[in-house]
């Protein structure tokens, strides 16, 4: 016969702990949520009945990620799985998809939209065997993407874009660093078809021209803008980018076209601006700083002019007299 504390005990573990984890589990981390299954019958009951709390698969940095990947989407629990992330994670090859449908690259991609078509969320960071024809598998088996990230993928080509804008006109961030197959006729896809996107990162690819950057303007929600190494980007074009009056931060670093003119049209245009990076750009010089004082001092926090000969050494005091909310500023030595 039980004892009271006995009673107490199978009452705290069967109902107690479920229900304070209801609570508490949509806070913690995917890897965490796993930890947690292992602990008492009754927890692993309780956590697998909520479908809301296996939307995410994060194999970011991780090793033998193949083997958990496949692993994985074999459980129940990931039936519904909108997010994977494989940014970073070692050992995976095509053989670890092909338990899912026979067949990472192209194949790869295939495999996974298939098992999960209510991907939102969509990685697949500096994987140079995609090409183009695995876009194809994605736009046609994801219908819900929001969030595309192929940064690095360098063997993608403007068919690619011309895929997600005709399939993805509700995408709100795009990440395509180093993507140096691009052109200005793909980008321009993207930016007339794609008018919800509010992060847009097209880190060191210099070959897009103010013919692509002028249709930026299109992007009425743009927050987050990435154009390190837009060594074609010039202060016409930058007049265009102003007209996006939500802009929270702009990375222009080594766009070596740039001066005073270009800044300055920001300045009047998005004093919204919190981050702004004008590193390596000879151009510009005190001029624009001052002008962004006029319009942006109550918001920017960071700013870099490392390497902008034409922008003098200031003390802390000066600069935050300019910009009272500055918490990093970054000056040539």
């Amino acid at each position: 016969m039980e004892t009271k504390k006995e009673e107490d005990d199978l009452t705290w573990s069967r109902e107690t702990i479920p229900r304070v984890m209801k609570i508490v589990s949509t806070k913690l981390p995917q890897r965490d949520l796993v930890s947690l299954l292992l602990v008492s019958p009754w927890l692993h009951r309780t956590l697998i009945s909520y479908p809301s709390l296996w939307l995410v698969l994060d194999f970011r940095e991780m090793n033998k990620a193949g083997d958990r990947l496949t692993a994985a989407l074999s459980l129940s629990r990931y039936q519904h799985v909108k997010q994977i992330n494989l940014e970073f994670a070692q050992d995976i090859e095509d053989r670890h998809l092909e338990v899912l449908q026979n067949k990472i690259s192209d194949k790869g991609i295939e495999a996974i939209t298939s098992a999960c078509p209510k991907l939102k969320v969509f990685s697949i960071y500096w994987n140079v065997r995609v090409t183009d024809l695995g876009i194809k598998h994605l736009v046609k088996n994801c219908k819900h993407v929001v969030d595309l990230n192929l940064s690095g993928c360098k063997n993608i080509s403007d068919e690619s874009l011309q895929l997600v804008a005709d399939n993805y006109q509700d995408l709100e961030s795009l990440n395509l660093t180093r993507c140096i197959k691009l052109t200005d006729g793909g980008l321009q896809q993207i930016l007339v078809k794609c008018s919800s996107i509010h992060s847009l990162n097209l880190y060191a690819i210099s070959i897009f021209t103010d013919k692509a950057y002028k249709k930026i303007s299109n992007l009425a929600h743009l927050q987050f803008l990435d154009l390190c190494g837009a060594q074609n980007l010039s202060d016409e074009g930058l007049s265009y980018i102003a007209k996006c009056k939500n802009l929270v931060s702009l990375n222009l670093t080594w766009c070596v076209q740039v001066t005073d003119v270009g800044v300055i049209s920001i300045a009047e245009g998005c004093t919204s601006l919190e981050f702004l990076s004008l590193f390596g750009i000879v151009g510009v010089t005190d001029k624009c700083l001052e002008v962004l004082s006029r319009f942006c001092s109550t918001t920017i926090t960071t700013l870099d002019v490392n390497g902008c000969i034409g922008i003098k050494k200031r003390s802390r005091d000066e600069l935050l007299q300019l910009f009272p909310h500055l918490k990093c500023f970054k000056v040539h030595s």
